[in-house]
């Protein structure tokens, strides 16, 4: 098996099962709402259902729409995020791990959207009370991570060609 399935298969795989374990693990010991502080001020784990996407967007929206969205949108991006995999060189490590975070992640998400019907965050930072940061949990983690590795990627590329383009 080439190197760059085996890497899509080991972390997309640990980041799917660590984030699902997070999850019925944060279900099974919290009531919904339930704070528990790490560091004081700072960072807690909460208990919160995420009916919309990313910091909870178009959580209002109706269900009828809602719904179908939120799992169609991830399967048509597991589609093409899949379609580019199979292009990429089996020496591209960056690329194959930043693909398989976005991946892991995505599945995971989506498990909790077709199983519950929300996604389970849990992750709280917060500057004392005044300031909060939307609860997020392992796969959001791991798709942000993921996207962060492809942006620099893209920028160091772009920085590599402008070099060239300027030197020749």
């Amino acid at each position: 098996m080439k190197r760059k399935y085996l890497l899509l298969l080991a972390l997309s795989g640990s980041i799917y099962l660590f984030d699902q374990w997070t999850k019925v693990f944060v279900i099974k010991h919290f009531r919904l709402g339930e704070t528990y502080s790490l560091i004081s001020g700072f960072f807690s784990f909460t208990y919160v259902r995420n009916t919309g996407a990313a910091f909870g967007l178009m959580a209002q929206a109706d269900p009828s729409f809602r719904i179908p969205f939120f799992v169609a949108v991830p399967v048509l991006a597991l589609g093409v995020i899949a379609w580019i995999f199979r292009r990429i060189p089996d020496s591209d490590v960056k690329l194959s791990t930043a693909l398989s975070l976005v991946i892991g992640g995505a599945i995971g998400n989506l498990t909790d959207r077709l199983r519950l019907g929300y996604v389970v965050d849990f992750i709280d930072f917060h500057w004392r009370d005044r300031a909060y940061f939307p609860a997020f949990n392992v796969a959001d983690s791991a798709i942000c991570i993921g996207v962060a590795i492809l942006m620099l990627d893209l920028f160091a590329k772009d920085e590599e060609t402008t070099h060239a383009s300027h030197s020749a």
